[in-house]
């Protein structure tokens, strides 16, 4: 048999040919596909520090794509609150790419991907996804890192594993895609988790206008529960009211309305709640124990005032009320992977029908640090931030 004396390859600038020479009398050739990352842009954070002067942008080189991983093109990721200014046990390890949520478009996949293809649109699997933690008195800077998987969303393109990822409708809206897993998933599991709750009944919250309790109020309205909803005194508070009413809210009342005797005396027709929802902290959280009724339940899920919680001894003496905490990232276990995204899956048909919404800022890539001075409350109130790659 006569032997090649040479072998000529055109091959791509992203794949790798080599030739096997099993055998003296024959030549095999064989292709050893590289697949390779486009280079990304990412916002990291090199040092702990206040998240305004610790982040920067930096040029990724291309990575490899393995055989079962995923490249991802990213097309946008809010800043949360979790993603700066929240109280957690653990430091992240810098430097590392922000960003805990977002949605991406699979860009392309290893040899061993099944199920994925370039073209579909993807998100960050909750139970993909662990949480890095910093101290709360320093404002510290920490993303919601993946223990495991280390996802970063605030860059251009992201290489991991297949199972990272979890595939969703193309038709849902970029935007809220990008937003479903924290905010929206906290309020729906809140509603279902602590109490029983059916048509007629009442929930009373604090912070009404974040996003959590912007979906709260939606999701209880869609089930016939009335929601009472504080907000804290501002300039044009009667705007604020006016627009969460809009969403479905039964009352809006300011802190300095409640400063009363009896605050159930202003409800109108609704019955006293059974479940409270705390993200404030300090007198807001007072407030919502007041409403409640005999049996009561509070849920505290955040501490934006950064003040604790005091009860007075007649509430769990006369009243028999109960303290809960919830923490969304603890309830998504593995054991919950089928539930957990069929739950994604339900809130963004809602999105898609227009039964759930809020409001938010869509911000090109390359303004990012507007964007976070923004989340940072720099500039006021300001809807949440998303940035556009």
């Amino acid at each position: 048999m006569a032997t090649a004396r040479s072998v000529t390859l055109k091959a791509a600038s992203t794949s790798l040919w080599s030739l096997n020479r099993s055998s003296p009398k024959a030549k095999t050739v064989r292709a050893l596909s590289t697949i390779m990352s486009p280079p990304s842009k990412a916002v990291v954070y090199e040092h702990h520090g206040p998240p305004d002067t610790v982040t920067r942008m930096i040029e990724l080189s291309p990575v490899e794509v393995k055989e079962n991983q995923v490249c991802v093109k990213m097309l946008a990721a809010p800043i949360n609150p979790s993603d700066i200014n929240r109280v957690y046990p653990v430091r992240p390890q810098v430097p590392a790419v922000g960003g805990y949520e977002g949605v991406g478009e699979v860009y392309s996949v290893g040899s061993a991907v099944k199920g994925l293809s370039p073209g579909d649109l993807v998100i960050p699997s909750p139970l993909s996804s662990g949480l890095f933690f910093a101290p709360f008195d320093r404002l510290l800077l920490f993303c919601f890192e993946c223990l495991k998987f280390k996802i970063g969303t605030w860059q251009t393109y992201v290489v991991k594993d297949h199972d990272t990822w979890h595939k969703i409708s193309k038709d849902s809206p970029i935007e809220y895609a990008a937003t479903i897993t924290v905010n929206p998933l906290t309020a729906l599991r809140m509603l279902e988790d602590f109490t029983t709750l059916t048509a007629g009944d009442s929930v009373v919250q604090n912070g009404a206008t974040s996003i959590v309790g912007q979906c709260v109020i939606q999701l209880a309205r869609y089930r016939g529960i009335h929601s009472i909803n504080i907000i804290r005194d501002r300039a044009g508070s009667d705007t604020v009211k006016e627009k969460l009413k809009a969403l479905g809210a039964d009352e809006v009342f300011t802190e300095s309305q409640l400063e009363v005797k009896n605050v159930k005396s202003l409800l109108s027709n609704i019955p006293g709640p059974a479940l409270g929802l705390n993200c404030v902290g300090g007198n807001a959280a007072s407030l919502v124990l007041k409403f409640l009724r005999q049996g009561g339940t509070m849920v505290t899920y955040g501490g934006m005032s950064k003040k604790p919680i005091t009860v007075p001894i007649s509430c769990f003496i006369f009243k028999d009320l109960s303290l809960k905490g919830f923490w969304v990232q603890k309830w998504l276990t593995a054991d919950r992977t089928k539930e957990c995204r069929e739950m994604v899956d339900y809130l963004l048909r809602l999105a898609q029908e227009g039964k759930l919404k809020y409001e938010m800022e869509l911000v090109p890539f390359g303004k990012f640090h507007t964007a976070l001075d923004k989340a940072l409350g720099k500039h006021g109130s300001q809807p949440k931030q998303v940035i556009k790659f």
